[in-house]
């Protein structure tokens, strides 16, 4: 492992320098790696897989539209596409890449083929962090391990194709067979991960699930819809207020974030834009501050995996979910937002 000093702070990560990809095809010659479920990391880590020349199959429910894209993404029906139940009897390693709430539904299904020497591959903590109300119960003579990218299977794949990787955290939950840092050490490289960094099943469903709920969605929607109908209220137009609320930031200054950290994009702005976020910065920090206390606390104690698997396993959820996702489609602001993004140049 390479020492790295993040912001002062020492820690140990893996590199594609000390851990090349030569290096993990060997620990995973013998593997056979299925791949079950086909929805949202499923497609991008498989993929991943199987271009970078590991033994990949996917276990997807049929028929469904996704074991129809694994048909359009190249994987055959009887050879590398099974149902999930053969897919998780012929694979050595299972990448358990299904919804929180399709785990806990199909877990006897896995359960039942988790044979001795076996690995038991997640992307999330969640079904393991949370067994009191999900029954994932992994048996003792398994590993039982995380390699969870920072984005979606999408952008996975997308950086992937560019040459570029997703860094990943992993994680051991049980090392059974005495392999598991190598196994997960080389899945983690093989699903194409920029570095890895080292977490538990508990930290990263923590940090995931507040993440998700704060500054990576929930939160950045708040305030979008927050600035956007401030400004409609004060009489500026839809276009004007897209675009200084949305617009710039994602196409303009997020990147420069990307590229070279705030403090860069802040330098690389007007005088009158420096001084002004500079001086409302700590303001939002402090108005939020609270807000996210209460939801770490409620991710800690349980409530926000409760309410997840209430809301999921409802047979009406993916009716209201449908609902909800078209309240976001169908506002104003995403609806402009549409006709600005119709308007970008195009080579």
């Amino acid at each position: 492992m390479a020492k790295i000093n993040f912001g002062g702070v020492e820690e140990e990560v893996v590199t594609r320098e000390e851990f090349p990809l030569s290096k993990a095809r060997e620990v995973l010659k013998d593997e056979t790696i299925a791949i079950i479920g086909y929805g949202v990391q499923g497609p991008g880590q498989a993929l991943n897989l199987k271009d970078n020349g590991f033994n990949v199959i996917v276990g997807q429910r049929s028929p469904s539209k996704s074991y129809d894209k694994a048909i359009a993404d190249g994987f055959v029906p009887g050879e590398t596409l099974f149902s999930i139940d053969e897919a998780a009897n012929r694979g050595t390693i299972i990448q358990y890449l299904l919804s929180d709430a399709a785990q806990i539904a199909v877990w006897p299904t896995i359960k039942h083929h988790l044979t001795a020497g076996k690995a038991l591959y997640f992307s999330h903590g969640f079904g393991v962090t949370y067994k009191e109300r999900t029954g994932i119960i992994p048996p003792l003579d398994v590993d039982v391990i995380l390699a969870a990218p920072k984005g979606s299977g999408t952008s996975l794949r997308r950086l992937f194709l560019a040459g570029k990787g997703l860094n990943s955290s992993y994680a051991i939950f049980q090392d059974a067979t005495g392999k598991a840092q190598e196994r997960v050490t080389a899945l983690g490289i093989g699903i194409g991960s920029g570095y890895l960094f080292e977490t538990t099943f508990k930290k990263e469903v923590f940090s995931d699930l507040t993440g998700e709920r704060g500054t990576l969605m929930g939160a950045i929607q708040g305030l979008f819809a927050a600035q956007y109908d401030l400004l409609r209220s004060k009489g500026h137009s839809p276009s004007e207020a897209f675009n200084e609320t949305v617009e710039e930031a994602t196409e303009s200054l997020y990147p420069l974030i990307a590229e070279n950290g705030m403090d860069w994009m802040y330098a690389n702005c007007s005088t009158t834009a420096q001084r002004g976020a500079l001086d409302w910065w700590k303001k939002f920090r402090d108005a939020t501050a609270p807000v996210f206390k209460e939801l770490y606390e409620s991710v800690e104690v349980g409530n926000e995996a409760q309410l997840s698997i209430d809301s999921n396993s409802k047979e009406d959820y993916r009716v209201k979910l449908e609902a909800e996702l078209a309240e976001l489609k169908n506002s104003e602001m995403w609806r402009t937002g549409r006709a600005v993004r119709g308007l970008r140049p195009r080579n």
